[in-house]
C-alpha cells in the first residue's frame, strides 16, 4: 500500500477506538495483522501499548 505522509502533517492517535478505527479501514482494504503497524505509522504517530493491547486481544 502506497501511504506516506510528512511527519509535521501527523495526526496522533492515542484513544482506542480511533486506534480502533484505523486498523478497521485498514483491514477492510486488505491489509494483514502483521503489516498493521508498519502500514498505521506511515499516517499517523500512534500509542503502541495502546497498538499492541488491540492486536493481541484480536
Amino acid at each position: 500500500m502506497e501511504r506516506y505522509v510528512e511527519d509535521h502533517q501527523k495526526r496522533r492517535l492515542t484513544e482506542r477506538v480511533d486506534i480502533i478505527t484505523a486498523i478497521n479501514i485498514l483491514r477492510s482494504q486488505g491489509c494483514e495483522y502483521d503489516d498493521l503497524i508498519e502500514e498505521i505509522t506511515k499516517v499517523f504517530y500512534v500509542d503502541l501499548d495502546t497498538f499492541n493491547e488491540i492486536v493481541m486481544a484480536a
